[in-house]
């Protein structure tokens, strides 16, 4: 019985990539069913404002696998990202990129580079959500759930366990983003405790995405947030070789999609010339993913036969092992013409037999319910009309008994009272009330505080609410509080 998969032929250079793929899993006996979609340039501009039409979801929902190729996101404002729309609508969690040398074939400084990076792929800045608060000032939230750091720590770590591999590396940016960053770190850490068999450790993200830059080979398997997920894997795919070779999945709790990491490259569409391998490479994924362990194994070692006999497309032409530099559907053919053979040079791919299929479900560490206490409120204010100083005295004054200033920040940085005159300021202010007597206090309290504020013609744009768990602060100090 055939296997259904939904396929999306994308744009730019989609079409032809996603033929000869499918013209390797054919000639491979993967037996799929295919049900093909439309989605990306066109689906935008008939008014389908992430690119995918509503039709398009029930075949996803029903074959539950999605091959896709590079789409193309028209210009200009009120286009949504179609990879961010699928990701979270299915709940594909997991974002799962390979970083691995083809040295002597695929020119590169790192030729025993072999690793993945895993990324958490529906929170962080990701979830879109910005305003433009002023004149002169927009925010981006950056959302992290506890659920969602446990589940992607927790993948991470099965999927190292079972592939083989030794160590899983968090990378983070905790030493500033304490509260978001820092439940990340907090959570892997809790994680780690529970496969001692796996060796894990932590970067700073900045020197460990310099560290993946100089020494890959110290890395195994890397998890992270999305945005430095999002970059590091595409920073580890080119110093592995070329982008143009990723692959990548998109897994969640029932869907997958398999899609290659690089762009439509619309200005080679059509000629004959891309290289098929990024979406390849995802295809081999797919195959895996659907328990044909036999298949993708077969092709794998085909495309590695097909590097060693120097047919290259354009992208990987190298003096010295380039034998025929060949077009998209001649490397297809060439791939194909090599199924059942083995690579001489590189290591022979073994993905196992289907029994060894990584199975992963997710449930959440419940921890009893913290005690929440309201103890103050940030209030966010627009104005030119005052210095620091003059909107703290006003302000002041317009407090209530329970809800008192503290201290006024722009851009994250106290400036009153006893701000610095050197401090630049925009017309963002944060203004923090908190009652005095250090007690926690109630909504209309807050109610109260705007009433007097909106009385007076304060342009307050935005408040956050200071809460505690369980006795601890759950917002971060301004600079110089």
């Amino acid at each position: 019985m055939k296997t259904p998969i939904t396929v999306a032929h994308g744009d730019g250079i989609g079409p032809e990539i996603m033929a000869a793929t499918l013209s390797i899993l054919e000639a491979a006996g993967a037996d799929l069913e295919l049900e093909t979609i439309k989605i990306g340039e066109t689906q935008y501009k008939a008014g389908h404002k992430s690119g995918i039409p509503d039709e398009a979801w029930d075949s996803l929902r029903k074959t539950k696998v999605f091959l896709k190729a590079p789409i193309t996101t028209p210009q200009g404002g009120g286009y949504k990202s179609l990879n961010v729309t699928i990701r979270k609508t299915l709940g594909l969690f997991a974002n799962v990129r390979p970083c691995v040398a083809y040295a002597p074939y695929v020119k590169t400084l790192h030729p025993t580079m072999d690793l993945v990076i895993v990324r958490e792929n529906e929170e962080d800045l990701y979830a879109g959500i910005e305003h433009r608060q002023t004149e002169t000032v927009t925010q981006c939230l950056k959302l992290i759930t506890r659920d969602g750091c446990e589940r992607i720590a927790r993948y991470a770590f099965e999927f190292a366990r079972s592939q083989g591999r030794k160590k899983v590396t968090c990378m983070t940016k905790d030493n500033i983003m304490k509260l978001t960053d820092g439940m990340f770190h907090n959570v892997f850490d809790a994680v780690a405790k529970e496969y001692s068999d796996i060796e894990s450790d932590h970067y700073i993200i900045d020197i460990g995405s310099a560290r993946l830059a100089d020494t890959p080979e110290d890395f195994d398997v890397i998890v992270t947030s999305n945005l430095y997920g999002d970059i590091i894997s595409d920073i580890a795919a080119q110093i592995a070789g070329s982008v143009g070779l990723g692959g990548s999945s998109n897994i969640g709790d029932g869907f997958a999609m398999f899609e290659a990491i690089h762009g439509s490259a619309p200005t080679i569409a059509g000629q004959n010339i891309a290289n098929p391998s990024g979406l390849l490479q995802s295809a081999v994924m797919m195959m895996i993913h659907l328990g044909k362990n036999d298949v993708a194994t077969n092709i794998q070692n085909a495309w590695l036969r097909t590097l060693e006999d120097g047919y290259h497309t354009e992208d990987l032409n190298t003096p010295g092992h380039t034998k025929e530099v060949v077009g998209t559907k001649e490397f297809a053919a060439a791939v194909i013409e090599r199924l059942g053979q083995k690579p001489q040079r590189f290591k022979e791919a073994q993905f196992g037999d289907s029994s060894q299929k990584m199975e992963f479900s997710f449930s959440a560490t419940t921890k009893p319910k913290a005690v929440k206490k309201l103890l103050g409120v940030d209030v966010f204010v627009d104005t030119f009309d005052y210095d620091a100083n003059a909107l703290g005295t006003k302000l002041t004054e317009l407090s209530t008994d329970n809800l008192r200033l503290k201290l006024i920040t722009n851009r994250g940085v106290k400036v009153f009272p006893d701000g610095h005159p050197e401090t630049t300021c925009t017309e963002h202010w944060r203004c923090r009330f908190l009652n005095p007597n250090g007690s926690d206090i109630a909504h209309k309290d807050v109610i109260d505080l705007l009433s007097n504020l909106a009385n007076e013609g304060v342009d307050f744009i935005k408040t956050e609410h200071l809460c505690s768990f369980d006795g601890e602060i759950g917002y971060s100090l301004a600079q110089g509080e």
